[in-house]
Protein backbone atom coordinates (compact mmCIF):
# COMPACT_ATOMS: atom_id res chain seq x y z
CA UNK A 1 0.00 0.00 0.00
CA UNK A 2 1.27 3.46 -0.93
CA UNK A 3 0.79 5.61 2.17
CA UNK A 4 2.79 8.56 0.86
CA UNK A 5 0.88 9.36 -2.34
CA UNK A 6 -2.42 9.65 -0.43
CA UNK A 7 -1.12 12.03 2.21
CA UNK A 8 -3.01 15.08 0.93
CA UNK A 9 -6.33 13.37 1.48
CA UNK A 10 -5.39 12.51 5.04
CA UNK A 11 -4.14 16.06 5.61
CA UNK A 12 -7.58 17.24 4.44
CA UNK A 13 -9.35 14.75 6.71
CA UNK A 14 -7.28 15.87 9.70
CA UNK A 15 -7.89 19.54 8.89
CA UNK A 16 -11.66 18.99 8.79
CA UNK A 17 -11.62 17.07 12.08
CA UNK A 18 -9.40 19.69 13.76
CA UNK A 19 -11.67 22.53 12.64
CA UNK A 20 -14.73 20.64 13.91
CA UNK A 21 -12.91 19.98 17.20
CA UNK A 22 -11.97 23.65 17.57
CA UNK A 23 -15.57 24.72 16.91
CA UNK A 24 -16.83 22.23 19.49
CA UNK A 25 -14.32 23.47 22.07
CA UNK A 26 -15.17 27.14 21.46
CA UNK A 27 -18.93 26.56 21.59
CA UNK A 28 -20.77 27.30 24.85
CA UNK A 29 -20.11 24.53 27.38
CA UNK A 30 -17.53 23.06 25.02
CA UNK A 31 -15.62 21.34 27.80
CA UNK A 32 -17.40 20.85 31.09
CA UNK A 33 -14.84 21.71 33.76
CA UNK A 34 -14.76 19.36 36.73
CA UNK A 35 -14.36 20.01 40.40
CA UNK A 36 -10.56 20.30 40.28
CA UNK A 37 -10.78 23.20 37.80
CA UNK A 38 -13.79 25.14 39.05
CA UNK A 39 -13.85 24.50 42.78
CA UNK A 40 -16.75 22.84 44.54
CA UNK A 41 -17.64 19.82 46.64
CA UNK A 42 -17.60 16.10 45.96
CA UNK A 43 -19.72 13.72 48.00
CA UNK A 44 -20.37 9.99 47.77
CA UNK A 45 -23.75 8.79 49.00
CA UNK A 46 -24.62 5.18 49.87
CA UNK A 47 -28.37 4.57 50.17
CA UNK A 48 -29.59 1.64 52.28
CA UNK A 49 -32.53 1.16 49.88
CA UNK A 50 -32.63 1.50 46.12
CA UNK A 51 -32.96 5.07 44.83
CA UNK A 52 -33.09 5.92 41.12
CA UNK A 53 -30.72 8.49 39.66
CA UNK A 54 -33.65 10.47 38.24
CA UNK A 55 -35.35 10.67 41.64
CA UNK A 56 -32.09 11.74 43.27
CA UNK A 57 -31.54 14.43 40.63
CA UNK A 58 -35.07 15.74 41.13
CA UNK A 59 -34.65 15.90 44.90
CA UNK A 60 -31.28 17.66 44.65
CA UNK A 61 -32.90 20.17 42.30
CA UNK A 62 -35.49 20.96 44.95
CA UNK A 63 -32.64 21.51 47.41
CA UNK A 64 -31.01 24.09 45.12
CA UNK A 65 -28.50 21.81 43.38
CA UNK A 66 -30.09 21.33 39.97
CA UNK A 67 -26.67 21.65 38.27
CA UNK A 68 -25.10 18.84 40.32
CA UNK A 69 -23.27 16.13 38.38
CA UNK A 70 -24.43 12.66 39.44
CA UNK A 71 -22.65 9.42 38.56
CA UNK A 72 -23.80 5.93 39.48
CA UNK A 73 -21.01 4.33 41.53
CA UNK A 74 -22.65 0.94 42.10
CA UNK A 75 -25.75 -0.53 43.70
CA UNK A 76 -27.35 2.22 45.77
CA UNK A 77 -24.22 4.40 45.59
CA UNK A 78 -23.83 7.75 43.83
CA UNK A 79 -20.89 10.07 43.25
CA UNK A 80 -22.05 13.72 43.27
CA UNK A 81 -20.19 16.91 42.35
CA UNK A 82 -21.74 20.28 43.09
CA UNK A 83 -20.88 23.84 44.08
CA UNK A 84 -18.98 24.31 47.32
CA UNK A 85 -21.15 23.25 50.25
CA UNK A 86 -21.16 25.64 53.19
CA UNK A 87 -19.75 24.55 56.53
CA UNK A 88 -21.74 24.68 59.77
CA UNK A 89 -22.09 28.07 61.47
CA UNK A 90 -22.81 28.04 65.20
CA UNK A 91 -25.44 25.46 66.08
CA UNK A 92 -26.75 25.22 62.53
CA UNK A 93 -26.24 22.13 60.39
CA UNK A 94 -23.71 22.28 57.59
CA UNK A 95 -25.13 22.30 54.07
CA UNK A 96 -23.92 18.73 53.59
CA UNK A 97 -25.74 17.57 56.73
CA UNK A 98 -28.88 19.40 55.63
CA UNK A 99 -28.81 17.65 52.25
CA UNK A 100 -28.35 14.22 53.84
CA UNK A 101 -31.20 14.83 56.28
CA UNK A 102 -33.48 15.98 53.46
CA UNK A 103 -32.63 12.95 51.32
CA UNK A 104 -33.22 10.54 54.20
CA UNK A 105 -36.61 12.13 54.80
CA UNK A 106 -37.54 12.20 51.10
CA UNK A 107 -36.61 8.58 50.38
CA UNK A 108 -37.31 7.17 53.85
CA UNK A 109 -33.95 5.40 54.00
CA UNK A 110 -30.58 5.74 55.68
CA UNK A 111 -27.78 7.53 53.81
CA UNK A 112 -24.08 6.96 54.49
CA UNK A 113 -21.32 9.34 53.36
CA UNK A 114 -18.10 7.35 52.83
CA UNK A 115 -16.30 10.22 51.11
CA UNK A 116 -16.55 14.01 51.04
CA UNK A 117 -14.15 16.81 50.12
CA UNK A 118 -14.18 20.36 48.79
CA UNK A 119 -11.81 22.26 46.48
CA UNK A 120 -11.48 26.02 46.81
CA UNK A 121 -11.39 28.26 43.68
CA UNK A 122 -7.76 29.24 44.42
CA UNK A 123 -6.66 25.59 44.36
CA UNK A 124 -8.62 25.08 41.14
CA UNK A 125 -6.75 27.98 39.49
CA UNK A 126 -3.43 26.50 40.56
CA UNK A 127 -4.48 23.13 39.12
CA UNK A 128 -5.16 24.70 35.71
CA UNK A 129 -1.78 26.42 35.72
CA UNK A 130 0.08 23.27 36.76
CA UNK A 131 -1.68 21.17 34.11
CA UNK A 132 -0.67 23.66 31.40
CA UNK A 133 2.97 23.70 32.51
CA UNK A 134 3.09 19.90 32.67
CA UNK A 135 1.96 19.60 29.04
CA UNK A 136 4.40 22.29 27.84
CA UNK A 137 7.34 20.74 29.70
CA UNK A 138 6.44 17.29 28.34
CA UNK A 139 6.37 18.64 24.77
CA UNK A 140 9.75 20.36 25.15
CA UNK A 141 11.29 17.23 26.67
CA UNK A 142 9.98 15.15 23.76
CA UNK A 143 11.40 17.63 21.23
CA UNK A 144 14.84 17.62 22.86
CA UNK A 145 14.92 13.83 23.20
CA UNK A 146 13.95 13.20 19.57
CA UNK A 147 16.47 15.75 18.30
CA UNK A 148 19.17 13.89 20.22
CA UNK A 149 17.92 10.38 19.37
CA UNK A 150 17.87 11.07 15.61
CA UNK A 151 21.17 12.94 15.48
CA UNK A 152 22.61 10.41 13.00
CA UNK A 153 20.21 11.46 10.23
CA UNK A 154 19.99 14.84 8.45
CA UNK A 155 17.83 17.50 10.15
CA UNK A 156 17.07 15.57 13.37
CA UNK A 157 15.23 18.62 14.73
CA UNK A 158 12.55 18.12 12.08
CA UNK A 159 11.76 14.67 13.43
CA UNK A 160 11.04 16.18 16.83
CA UNK A 161 8.94 19.03 15.44
CA UNK A 162 6.95 16.63 13.24
CA UNK A 163 6.21 14.49 16.29
CA UNK A 164 5.08 17.57 18.26
CA UNK A 165 2.79 18.69 15.42
CA UNK A 166 1.21 15.22 15.38
CA UNK A 167 0.93 15.44 19.16
CA UNK A 168 -0.90 18.78 18.99
CA UNK A 169 -3.19 17.24 16.37
CA UNK A 170 -3.94 14.31 18.68
CA UNK A 171 -4.62 16.43 21.76
CA UNK A 172 -6.89 18.85 19.88
CA UNK A 173 -8.90 16.05 18.26
CA UNK A 174 -9.20 14.12 21.54
CA UNK A 175 -10.40 17.23 23.37
CA UNK A 176 -12.86 18.05 20.58
CA UNK A 177 -14.39 14.57 20.49
CA UNK A 178 -14.42 14.47 24.30
CA UNK A 179 -16.33 17.76 24.38
CA UNK A 180 -18.90 16.33 21.95
CA UNK A 181 -19.29 13.22 24.11
CA UNK A 182 -19.64 15.45 27.17
CA UNK A 183 -22.77 17.02 25.69
CA UNK A 184 -24.56 13.67 25.76
CA UNK A 185 -22.82 11.93 28.66
CA UNK A 186 -21.72 13.30 32.02
CA UNK A 187 -18.03 13.66 31.15
CA UNK A 188 -15.90 16.35 32.77
CA UNK A 189 -12.40 17.76 32.53
CA UNK A 190 -10.92 16.57 35.80
CA UNK A 191 -7.76 14.98 37.15
CA UNK A 192 -8.62 11.74 35.32
CA UNK A 193 -8.93 13.68 32.06
CA UNK A 194 -5.49 15.25 32.53
CA UNK A 195 -4.01 11.83 33.36
CA UNK A 196 -5.58 10.49 30.18
CA UNK A 197 -4.18 13.33 28.06
CA UNK A 198 -0.68 12.79 29.47
CA UNK A 199 -0.98 9.06 28.80
CA UNK A 200 -2.05 9.74 25.21
CA UNK A 201 0.88 12.12 24.76
CA UNK A 202 3.22 9.31 25.75
CA UNK A 203 1.45 6.75 23.57
CA UNK A 204 1.28 9.02 20.52
CA UNK A 205 4.96 9.91 20.72
CA UNK A 206 5.92 6.27 21.29
CA UNK A 207 3.98 5.18 18.19
CA UNK A 208 5.56 7.98 16.14
CA UNK A 209 9.05 7.08 17.35
CA UNK A 210 8.50 3.47 16.24
CA UNK A 211 7.88 4.67 12.67
CA UNK A 212 10.64 7.28 12.75
CA UNK A 213 13.13 4.79 14.16
CA UNK A 214 12.48 2.46 11.23
CA UNK A 215 12.84 5.43 8.86
CA UNK A 216 16.22 6.18 10.45
CA UNK A 217 17.37 2.57 10.12
CA UNK A 218 16.29 2.36 6.48
CA UNK A 219 17.95 5.69 5.64
CA UNK A 220 21.24 4.53 7.17
CA UNK A 221 21.00 1.23 5.27
CA UNK A 222 20.13 3.05 2.02
CA UNK A 223 16.73 1.38 1.60
CA UNK A 224 14.43 3.31 -0.74
CA UNK A 225 15.18 5.41 -3.80
CA UNK A 226 14.20 8.62 -2.00
CA UNK A 227 12.81 9.77 1.36
CA UNK A 228 9.21 9.19 0.28
CA UNK A 229 9.96 5.59 -0.67
CA UNK A 230 11.89 5.07 2.57
CA UNK A 231 9.00 6.39 4.67
CA UNK A 232 6.52 4.22 2.78
CA UNK A 233 8.63 1.09 3.34
CA UNK A 234 9.09 2.01 7.00
CA UNK A 235 5.34 2.37 7.55
CA UNK A 236 4.75 -0.98 5.86
CA UNK A 237 7.34 -2.53 8.19
CA UNK A 238 5.71 -1.17 11.35
CA UNK A 239 1.98 -0.88 10.63
CA UNK A 240 1.08 -4.43 11.68
CA UNK A 241 2.84 -3.99 15.01
CA UNK A 242 1.16 -0.61 15.60
CA UNK A 243 -2.31 -1.91 14.76
CA UNK A 244 -1.91 -5.04 16.89
CA UNK A 245 -0.75 -2.97 19.87
CA UNK A 246 -3.62 -0.51 19.46
CA UNK A 247 -6.26 -3.22 19.10
CA UNK A 248 -5.00 -4.98 22.23
CA UNK A 249 -5.25 -1.73 24.19
CA UNK A 250 -8.68 -0.92 22.77
CA UNK A 251 -10.10 -4.31 23.79
CA UNK A 252 -8.74 -3.81 27.31
CA UNK A 253 -10.20 -0.30 27.56
CA UNK A 254 -13.60 -1.43 26.27
CA UNK A 255 -13.65 -4.22 28.87
CA UNK A 256 -12.89 -1.69 31.61
CA UNK A 257 -15.60 0.66 30.32
CA UNK A 258 -18.16 -2.15 30.40
CA UNK A 259 -17.22 -3.81 33.68
CA UNK A 260 -15.29 -1.07 35.50
CA UNK A 261 -16.56 1.70 37.72
CA UNK A 262 -17.80 5.08 36.56
CA UNK A 263 -15.12 6.93 38.54
CA UNK A 264 -12.51 6.28 35.83
CA UNK A 265 -14.85 6.68 32.86
CA UNK A 266 -13.41 10.08 31.87
CA UNK A 267 -9.91 8.55 31.81
CA UNK A 268 -11.04 5.57 29.72
CA UNK A 269 -12.90 7.71 27.17
CA UNK A 270 -9.78 9.85 26.65
CA UNK A 271 -7.67 6.71 26.19
CA UNK A 272 -10.17 5.16 23.77
CA UNK A 273 -10.25 8.24 21.54
CA UNK A 274 -6.53 8.96 21.93
CA UNK A 275 -5.29 5.51 20.95
CA UNK A 276 -7.31 5.57 17.73
CA UNK A 277 -6.21 9.12 16.87
CA UNK A 278 -2.59 8.50 17.93
CA UNK A 279 -2.29 5.40 15.76
CA UNK A 280 -3.72 7.30 12.81
CA UNK A 281 -1.43 10.31 13.26
CA UNK A 282 1.76 8.24 13.59
CA UNK A 283 1.10 6.78 10.14
CA UNK A 284 -0.57 9.55 8.16
CA UNK A 285 0.41 12.78 9.89
CA UNK A 286 3.84 12.77 11.59
CA UNK A 287 5.78 10.95 8.87
CA UNK A 288 4.02 12.84 6.07
CA UNK A 289 4.79 16.23 7.66
CA UNK A 290 8.43 15.17 7.88
CA UNK A 291 8.37 14.24 4.19
CA UNK A 292 6.89 17.48 2.86
CA UNK A 293 9.25 19.46 5.11
CA UNK A 294 12.32 17.57 3.92
CA UNK A 295 11.20 17.95 0.30
CA UNK A 296 10.83 21.70 0.78
CA UNK A 297 7.09 21.53 0.08
CA UNK A 298 5.84 22.60 3.50
CA UNK A 299 5.48 26.30 2.66
CA UNK A 300 3.89 25.51 -0.68
CA UNK A 301 1.49 23.07 0.96
CA UNK A 302 0.37 25.69 3.49
CA UNK A 303 -0.30 28.17 0.69
CA UNK A 304 -1.96 25.73 -1.71
CA UNK A 305 -2.65 22.51 0.17
CA UNK A 306 -3.52 20.30 -2.81
CA UNK A 307 -1.67 21.85 -5.73
CA UNK A 308 1.57 19.87 -5.45
CA UNK A 309 2.74 16.30 -5.67
CA UNK A 310 5.82 15.03 -3.88
CA UNK A 311 7.94 11.92 -3.63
Amino acid sequence: MDFVSRRNWFFLLSLIIMIASAVSLMAPNGLKAGLEFTGGSSITLDFADSVSQEALRSQLGELGHADAVIQNAGAGSYFIRTRTLEEAVGNQLSERESIIAALEAAFNTDVEVPDFFSVSPSIATETVRNAFFIVVIAALAILLYMTWAFRRVPSPFRYGVSAIVALIHDVLVVMGIFSLCGRYFELEVNAMFIAGILTIIGYSVHDTIVVFDRVRENLIRGIGSNLGATINISIQDTIVRSLNTSLTLLFTILALMIFGGSTILDFLVVLLIGIIVGTYSSIWIASQILLVWENGDLGRMLRRPFSFRGN
